[in-house]
């Protein structure tokens, strides 16, 4: 059973809607009660790093989040500002992230790029390490639907599970063990989002 966290920011229901398309059971996640009987967890998470870090411990599943997550192995998917969560830090804010995956959270605009358009919106082409099983089935041609206006920017390149180009190479998604995240939403890029969460339920 995957258990979407929902604790008041993404777009839940339209993971819902996915996954009942792909004949995967799901579920909601409001409380630490609605999290008994996951056996994998999606992030979702939309908007400023702080306000989601603030939401999700005003949620009270922070601690058997990581509970779950990092005594019991469980595996994880972040997107969007989901994934920016797995971090230590943001230059957003100032909150601590959950620090899941070492990194730290850096924003476009450091490039001092004054052409580059921010946020970075609309489809992109994304680009998997080789043999990642997240991108089962999407190692050629994949593109997806991103908004974003900061990067994850791994402490160890071996926990970049893909890259894409805006300004820069950055890494989209990324992984460590059980733990994945990625940065552009799959809820909203047809037919390679519906495979890259086939694939995690999968995992």
């Amino acid at each position: 059973m995957i258990k979407i966290i929902d604790y008041g920011l993404g777009n839940i229901l339209a993971f819902q809607n996915m996954y009942k398309r792909l004949n995967v059971p799901v579920g909601l996640a409001k409380t630490v009660d609605d999290l008994a009987g996951a056996t994998r967890l999606i992030l979702p998470g939309v908007g400023a790093f702080d306000h989601a870090m603030e939401e999700l411990d005003r949620s009270g599943m922070r601690q058997r989040l990581d509970e779950m997550v990092l005594g019991e192995k469980m595996p994880v998917l972040g997107i969007c500002v989901g994934m920016q969560m797995l971090a230590d830090r943001s230059d957003e804010g100032t909150q601590a992230g959950l620090g899941w995956i070492p990194g730290e959270v850096k924003g476009f605009k450091g490039l001092n790029q004054p052409d580059l358009l921010l946020p970075h919106m609309g489809w992109n082409d994304v680009h998997p390490a080789a043999g990642h099983r997240l991108f089962n089935e999407l190692t050629t041609d994949a593109r997806f639907y991103f908004l974003h206006s900061f990067y994850f920017d791994c402490a160890d390149p071996a926990h970049v599970a893909a890259v894409s180009s805006y300004g820069k190479e950055f890494s989209c998604a990324v992984s460590a063990g059980h733990i994945h995240g990625v940065q552009f939403h799959p809820e909203k890029s047809h037919h390679f989002g519906a495979q890259l969460l086939k694939n995690f339920s999968e995992l």
